[in-house]
């Protein structure tokens, strides 16, 4: 079984498809507004050096989300 790795440690430009988010309710339930759910692809566009913000494209939209959020999205290692 494939365990993942944090969307932080994508590359720009790659697809990946969330394996799950760690964290409690809260978390979930925003990043699912966000459209962010296990089974979905989603497409890293960029990210800040110094821990800033992560882009990242779902569903035909960009969204960008904290550092914080963004290492507690567990994606596929190999897409």
């Amino acid at each position: 079984m494939n365990d993942g790795i944090s969307l932080i440690r994508v590359r720009a430009g790659e697809d990946r498809r969330v394996v799950r988010i760690m964290g409690g309710y809260g978390i979930i339930r925003k990043l699912n507004l966000l459209g962010i759910k296990e089974d979905r692809n989603i497409k890293k566009v960029s990210s800040q050096p110094m821990r800033g913000p992560v882009v990242i494209e779902v569903g035909g939209s960009q969204v960008a989300i904290g550092y914080g959020m963004a290492r507690r999205i567990i994606v596929e290692a190999e897409a």
